[in-house]
């Protein structure tokens, strides 16, 4: 019953942030990118410090260090996804960020010298021509900044999941949550000081998609990652959570009447398919079927 709840929070995870790429596009009609950032990461901070308040001097040192360092990569990885959702499409933008499942394997690689297995090759080969397929359009002529943008997003993406990994057995869940959330909104302010964009105008009828990625998508949907991972392994997580670029395309279908073309549904098949051909153990999973 554990393993069946583990994996309906993951699903109601990838919904979440599946639509999340939806009201992103939306909150893009009446702020900046990192307005958005700036307010959705903020809520996120306030809500939970409002909820540790009473614990905020047991944080140590080398625990402000390392959540202040995945906050950096988050922000980083959010500010090239909302940027570059503003010159491609919502659905492109989901699909593009899954690659990030693929991008962890290389780090493990280059900073480590662990060695790729076979399906890690031919799960990212496969993902390289769905990306082609989905990006490279002949109105175009190639890639567009926005389908750049995002895949620079997925590798910042992937190096907070990497990270992530060395810090999450000795920090607390909370501590490292509220740190990253912290120091996401401070570099986010920064930004949108130095670039002089001004702060944003908070009214009721432009908000709502706002804090729907503050509450829902950022503080919500990372407690219920946190909490549904304790009952299926790493490789079960990762590909239920890359089922968000599927909610993605179907809430951009849905709710904003995107048009989706031939070429898309196709490539998002081939990325989908080296997703899955990276996190599953085929022979493992067949073994246990028979």
């Amino acid at each position: 019953m554990k393993k069946y709840i583990g994996i309906l929070g993951l699903l109601t995870v990838a919904v979440i942030w599946g639509t999340g790429f939806v009201a992103t596009a939306v909150a893009l009609d009446n702020y900046t990118p990192f307005q958005i950032l700036a307010i959705r990461f903020t809520v996120a901070f306030l809500i939970l410090l409002g909820m540790n308040i009473t614990k905020i001097k047991t944080i140590s040192k080398k625990s402000f260090k390392r959540g202040s360092l995945l906050g950096v990569f988050l922000f980083l990885a959010f500010a090239f996804q909302t940027v570059g959702l503003q010159f491609t499409t919502p659905s492109k933008n989901a699909f593009l960020t899954a690659v990030n499942v693929i991008i962890v394997p290389f780090l493990g690689f280059l900073i480590f010298k662990k060695k790729i297995p076979i399906k890690g090759v031919v799960g990212s080969f496969v993902t390289l021509i769905g990306i082609a397929l989905l990006s490279l359009t002949s109105s175009l002529g190639g890639i567009n900044l926005g389908d750049m943008l995002t895949l620079v997003c997925a590798v910042f993406f992937a190096l907070q999941i990497f990270v992530t990994d060395f810090f999450v057995d000795e920090e607390e869940t909370w501590v490292l949550m509220l740190l990253q959330m912290g120091s996401a909104a401070a570099l986010s302010w920064l930004t949108i000081f130095i670039t002089g964009e001004g702060l944003p105008s908070i009214k009721m009828e432009t908000v709502f998609p706002v804090l729907y990625l503050g509450i829902a998508s950022t503080l919500i949907a990372y407690f219920l990652q946190t909490a549904s991972q304790k009952y299926t392994t790493s490789s079960q997580a990762a590909v239920i959570l890359s089922t968000e670029a599927f909610f993605g395309m179907l809430g951009s279908v849905l709710l904003l009447g995107e048009k989706v073309s031939i070429n898309m549904l196709i490539g998002s098949i081939f990325i989908f398919i080296g997703i899955l051909i990276v996190e599953l153990d085929i022979p493992q999973f067949a073994k246990k079927q028979g």
